[in-house]
């Protein structure tokens, strides 16, 4: 008898707790699975911003829990409290975890709620300020000459420019020696100071050294140019030579499994009006993010678009022969 009263004490409560949400006295943390700094954080922090006024005002806060391709910070989220105060922003990390990292502690597909897509981010293939080749045809050709040779480097295994380079290694047929940083931002010093050759990497990071011109840029990794500034010159890889090769780095949002519906609900409602909001899409647009406008907003939706780049990633990944520990 009483195990039953504590079970409906505690049913009574969560619907409290739901119906109230978000309660002016807590605190929303959205849990970024990398550094502080890098593009996922970027995007938190501006999301972060755009959702607290549909969310009542609430405060959120931005907690970066890094390692393991991602895997630290995702497992954080799905052994939370399902109750809507602790959410996930994860990358395209979320489909490349099942295969990249051994002995993971969740399941992607059935550990977490989801709660709709934020956007999609081109990825820009540059090159060290010295790189003598002027378009992507002299790059191959000097690709061609130095086999064996180049140096690629990449923020991490699991990153998205590790999974970027993976493809276009893949893609061109030339085996490159990778070189793995703890983070985007040595890669970039050491691809500015002529250490290693070229880098495959995200907009958000890219687009100021490519406007400063500390790098050389050869192409866009979408199936558009982009109407960025400092990016709308570039060709497409399509347009380059290297036909279908398409990599965009999209974020989602996820809460823990079991967060009440109408709790998930309000987290999408908050996330749509976000995506709608000038200020977000300004800052998202400078650095050649597109907030997304598809049908992926819905919830469903961006479960069935995971599953589909967990099938696309897997083979690659396995065919590579890389981890995460």
């Amino acid at each position: 008898m009483k195990s039953a009263l504590a079970l409906a004490a505690g049913l009574l409560a969560l619907a409290a707790s739901a119906a109230d949400f978000p309660a002016k006295d807590k605190v929303i943390t959205i849990v970024v699975p990398f550094s502080a700094g890098g593009p996922t954080d970027r995007v938190a922090r501006d999301l972060a911003e755009a959702m607290r006024k549909p969310l009542g005002g609430v405060s959120i806060v931005v907690d970066n829990a890094a390692g393991a391709g991602g895997s630290i910070g995702a497992n954080k989220v799905a052994k939370a409290a399902p109750d809507g105060y602790t959410v996930l922003l994860h990358h395209i990390g979320m489909s490349t975890m099942p295969t990249l990292v051994r002995n993971i502690p969740f399941k992607v597909e059935s550990d977490f709620e989801y709660l709709g897509m934020v956007n999609d981010v081109p990825m820009t293939l540059i090159a060290r300020p010295t790189m003598q080749a002027a378009n992507f045809k002299e790059l191959q050709g000097w690709m061609a000459q130095n086999k064996g040779k180049i140096n690629l480097g990449n923020a991490g295994i699991g990153s998205a420019s590790h999974l970027c380079g993976l493809l276009f290694q893949s893609a061109t047929q030339t085996e490159m020696a990778t070189i793995s940083f703890k983070g985007t931002a040595p890669a970039i010093t050491d691809l500015i100071g002529g250490h290693i050759d070229l880098l495959c990497d995200q907009t958000t990071n890219t687009t100021s050294q490519i406007e400063g011109k500390k790098v050389k840029a050869y192409a866009v990794t979408t199936t558009k140019r982009l109407t960025t500034p400092a990016l709308k010159d570039l060709p497409t890889m399509d347009e380059a030579g290297l036909k279908n090769f398409q990599v965009t780095i999209w974020h989602g949002l996820y809460a823990p499994k079991g967060t009440p519906a109408d709790v998930t609900a309000k987290l999408n409602e908050a996330l749509k009006a976000a995506l709608k909001d000038p200020e977000f899409i300004k800052k998202q647009e400078g650095l050649g993010a597109v907030v997304v406008t598809d049908k992926r907003i819905e919830p469903a939706e961006h479960k069935r678009f995971v599953a589909a780049e967990i099938a696309k990633w897997s083979p690659v990944i396995k065919a590579a022969g890389v981890y995460a520990d």
